[in-house]
């Protein structure tokens, strides 16, 4: 009899995290500072050839592809659009599966998503993301420590990795070498991030300050090669 209730309480919680993910088509985007929006996704498709994050200032028409992620068969991928018009755009999943159909994802406003994505999984790709961090071709400073949370992946993109994100108030500041401030990110609910890296407009250097609530973690920087 104990085993017959551990079977039907295990199969319950089974049943509660899967009804707390949400898998495409349907995706998350929340917020993240002033014109800024994080756009998440858990794919449990088998295969996929394509996913395009596309942009408009409605909900049917004019609709914009902001970017085409690198890895459209990563189990869980998230991007945050730092060049929103506003924050109350609507954006939208446009999907190329393995054998040629296609979909639209239904398109949402930042915020309106009520389930967060699994935040499993991410570690082991992250830190073989790490390898990447200090790209080949980089000038090379003796006092640079790769960072484990902001760091350069293996296409050439910012990639930002808070396995905790969805426990504690995480943001980022984004600074040019000189210090000149860029922008900032807040709010950072999703455990792994893709930044574009035309959002940094050039090559070079750059810093970044990550903080928890007001908290300092880490202040460091990274090199964005000129490939772009």
């Amino acid at each position: 009899m104990k085993r017959f209730y551990l079977l039907i309480t295990l199969l319950a919680l089974v049943c509660l995290t899967g009804l707390a993910q949400d898998t495409l088509p349907k995706f998350t985007v929340t917020h993240a500072g002033a014109t800024r929006s994080i756009i998440g996704w858990v794919n449990t498709y088998g295969l996929v050839k394509q996913i395009s994050i596309q942009r408009s200032f409605d909900s049917l028409t004019n609709f914009k592809t902001i970017l085409s992620v690198a890895d459209p068969n990563s189990r869980q991928n998230g991007y945050a659009d730092t060049k929103a018009p506003n924050d109350h755009m609507f954006y939208r999943l446009f999907i190329v599966l393995g054998h040629g159909q296609f979909l639209f994802t239904a398109s949402k406003r930042p915020g309106e998503d009520s389930f967060g994505l699994s935040r499993n999984g991410w570690i082991d790709r992250a830190r073989d993301s790490m390898n990447y961090g200090f790209r080949p071709g980089a000038p090379r400073r003796s006092d640079f420590v790769p960072s484990y949370y902001v760091y350069t992946n293996r296409d050439g993109y910012l990639f930002i990795n808070l396995p905790d994100a969805d426990k504690k108030k995480y943001h980022i500041k984004f600074y040019e070498e000189d210090e000149t401030f860029l922008f900032e990110l807040k709010n950072i609910r999703e455990s792994a991030l893709t930044l574009d890296k035309t959002n940094f407009l050039h090559a070079g250097w750059f810093k970044f300050e990550l903080y928890n609530d007001e908290k300092l973690v880490e202040k460091n920087r990274f090199y964005l090669a000129k490939d772009f």
